[in-house]
């Protein structure tokens, strides 16, 4: 996998961003000069200069010099994929950062962190996966708000920041910072970082779930051998559809918007390979419940509530359709080759 560049999913805080603020995503791209064709890639990554253009034409556009930090208060954890859900149900915040660590790149974006403990000091140091790279003003900012609002939300605590340090230049107004981080940041530092008290590590992540941790982290270690090859459109919508299904199963419409195509060039495209989209919708539920079933950790009213089936019954009556047994003969079977 090519690792230069920014994928091109960081695309889509930005798009949320610009539609909370109540902006038409379609006109702020041609104001910016972006296709949107790019985005009809899972896999694709954008040249670091073009997506921080990007992101500093969304603060021209909106007129918000302050839109990365405004940004980062609003990213929640489906929007960074199966990372979220396996840093929501880690143990400890310790343990949520090293998984940021290890899945952020691949699944998320370029940019990660690491961190120093220094006598009772905790410094989180950010930065961009790249050589040579440094992260721009915007993009800075909106890491390091959504990574304290994280740390909040995941411990449920309110979180004191002994410091807060800036590579780029102190903008004009610096009152937003006090808002959102209690203190005023240090500019023209070197490096971006946030320090605080390192009993932050261990604290315990409030949603803290083991057999869930487990499911989300198969399900990231699955998708990170899949980020190594291109793959067809319809492989590309079936890895989209694995990504949104721990948070919802979406919708033809919501599947075109996200491919930035219409409904009906979406269809024509899934026929050209051979499929339609009720056809994968089910192909991907089926996979996952194969998989799932064959853990025997999970129960199947549960699994049935992780495809987000309305009950039980409507899950067993679906798999015994797919494949002519019941999720409870299926799992008595014992066959790890079924496919």
């Amino acid at each position: 996998m090519d690792s230069q560049g920014i994928a091109v999913s960081m695309v889509y805080p930005v798009m949320k961003a610009l539609v909370h603020k109540g902006y038409d995503v379609e006109e702020f791209f041609e104001f910016a000069g972006f296709d949107g064709e790019v985005l009809q890639n899972m896999e694709g990554r954008l040249d670091r200069s073009d997506f921080e253009k990007l992101v500093t034409a969304a603060a021209a556009y909106t007129g918000d010099d302050h839109f990365g930090l405004h940004q980062g208060q609003i990213m929640d954890f489906e929007d960074m994929g199966i990372l979220g859900y396996v840093m929501l149900h880690s143990k400890t915040i310790s343990d949520a950062l090293k998984s940021y660590q290890r899945y952020n790149m691949l699944l998320c974006s370029g940019f990660n962190l690491d961190w120093e403990v220094s006598g009772e000091n905790l410094m989180l140091r950010l930065f961009l996966q790249s050589p040579g790279g440094t992260l721009s003003r915007h993009c800075a900012e909106d890491m390091a708000g959504s990574l304290f609002h994280m740390i909040s939300r995941l411990s449920n605590r309110s979180i004191s920041l002994r410091d807060v340090w800036f590579c780029h230049e102190q903008p004009s107004d610096i009152e937003p910072y006090m808002g959102i981080f209690g203190r005023y940041p240090v500019f023209g530092t070197e490096y971006h970082a946030l320090f605080m008290d390192k009993e932050i590590l261990s604290y315990p992540v409030l949603y803290s779930d083991p057999k869930l941790l487990q499911m989300f982290e198969n399900m990231a270690e699955a998708s990170r051998g899949e980020l190594n090859h291109q793959r067809p459109f319809t492989e590309q919508v079936s890895l989209w559809m694995k990504k949104c299904i721990p948070s919802y199963l979406p919708t033809l419409q919501q599947t075109a918007q996200h491919f930035a195509i219409s409904m009906r060039t979406l269809q024509l495209r899934l026929r050209e390979e051979g499929t339609s989209f009720h056809e994968l919708s089910a192909a991907v539920r089926k996979e996952l419940a194969i998989s799932y079933l064959k853990e025997r950790g999970y129960a199947v009213g549960d699994i049935a509530y992780l495809l987000h089936f309305s009950e039980p019954s409507a899950f067993h009556n679906a798999f015994k359709k797919w494949t002519g047994m019941t999720p409870g003969q299926f799992r008595a079977a014992d066959n790890p080759v079924y496919d």
